[in-house]
């Protein structure tokens, strides 16, 4: 009776040890999923900052990333803005990332490093005259771009929608 009683005790552990082992492996892949997500939410802030600063007459408007001794990627907002937007096509009030690759200067490849693991992200921007008096729309949006799991990292576009300038 002692060694049924140990068996069935057993099996109800190593059932219920899969089932942690379960949950830890789904909590590791939403971790990695958040890390890409806030990633791209950081970059498209970035971006945001950056184009505002060029629209309003300041700022560097370049951003570095970690790809070797360090890609310089410079954003341009000096291509003349037509009213209709420049820069990535958009998709509604979206980004579209459908769109080969936008004019340069409206576009990079982020290189993301983090120890020896690098991910790249596809960022893109438009900038919308919206009145003579200097008043812009900017979108930019951000995304994964290949090399990651999709398991674990499946991440939809983050797109961010600002005006800056105007009186």
């Amino acid at each position: 009776m002692t060694v049924i009683e140990l068996l069935i005790a057993g099996f109800v552990l190593i059932f219920g040890m899969l089932a942690v082992m379960g949950l830890l492996m789904v909590a590791v892949g939403n971790n990695g999923r958040s890390k890409v997500d806030s990633t791209a939410t950081m970059l498209t802030q970035a971006v945001v900052e950056q184009v505002s600063a060029q629209l309003a007459g300041g700022g560097p408007g370049s951003i570095t990333d970690c790809n070797g001794a360090g890609t310089i990627w410079t954003i341009d907002t000096t291509s003349g803005v037509p009213p209709t937007g420049w820069g990535a096509n958009l998709s509604g009030n979206s980004i579209d990332f459908t769109q080969g690759n936008p004019p340069a200067g409206a576009f990079m490849n982020y290189v993301e490093c983090n120890g020896n693991v690098q991910n790249t992200y596809d960022v893109r921007w438009n900038i919308q005259t919206m009145s003579a008096n200097g008043t812009y729309l900017v979108t930019v949006g951000a995304r994964p771009k290949g090399g990651v799991s999709s398991r674990f990292a499946f991440s939809i576009p983050v797109n961010m929608r600002v005006y800056v300038g105007g009186q």
